[in-house]
């Protein structure tokens, strides 16, 4: 899943955006849209198995909207506002389902760090296009994403495991799951949220610099 409001792959080359609505593009991030919506839906049913099908579906194909639009000259203002918007309602979204269940091995201070990231970012990229200015794509802000959609499958499949009740010492509130899972879980868990910190300090840093440079120019 490409991490579309952070410094996004954007070059000189990119073709340039126009008003309209229904093409390919646009059309693949609607599917990814309601897909979201039908892993919203199925995770308080407990239908962690086909939410993790879903969640695998709508990440692995988020690339795809991007390539054509750019390959074929079907940038829009529409896609660029709303690709963006899609890949966080999943990934925040799924984060918050998740830390709702007990034993899911996502804590909601956890949620909240990975939406409170993306908000920032939000802003920051939005302030900074506003004064002209724009980042280049880095890898730890693609690193993230990845980790944060490990994460996700890793918990759903955690949830979906038959347990036998058994609590788990170095996990609270992952129970009967084997050893390779319980370690799948955890790190891939706290990767996601360590590359999350990281990967946003260094966006404000980079705002940060850019800010100092224009406010030199300016004088």
């Amino acid at each position: 899943m490409a991490d579309n409001n952070d410094p996004t792959d954007k070059t000189p080359s990119m073709p340039p955006e126009t008003l309209v609505i229904y093409n390919v593009p646009n059309a693949i991030t609607m599917a990814r849209f309601i897909l979201s919506i039908l892993i919203f839906v199925l995770l308080p049913l407990g239908m962690y198995w086909e939410s993790m099908v879903l969640f695998i579906i709508a990440a692995s194909t988020d690339w795809m909207d991007g390539y054509w639009a750019r390959k074929y000259n079907q940038v829009t203002q529409v896609g660029r506002i709303f690709d963006p918007f899609v890949d966080k309602i999943i990934i925040c979204g799924t984060f918050i389902y998740l830390a709702a269940e007990d034993a899911s091995g996502i804590l909601p201070w956890m949620a909240v760090v990975i939406v409170g990231r993306e908000m920032l970012v939000t802003v920051l990229r939005s302030f900074i296009e506003q004064h002209g200015g724009d980042f280049s794509a880095n890898m730890p802000g693609k690193l993230k994403m990845v980790f944060q959609c490990v994460a996700v499958a890793a918990s759903m499949f955690a949830l979906e495991w038959p347990g036998d009740g058994t609590p788990v010492s170095i996990w609270y509130g992952v129970t009967g799951i084997t050893a390779w899972l319980q370690w799948t879980l955890i790190i891939s868990v706290w990767l996601a949220v360590t590359s999350t910190v990281y990967s946003g300090t260094i966006y404000i840093f980079a705002a940060a610099d850019m800010i100092q440079s224009q406010m030199k120019t300016d004088e």
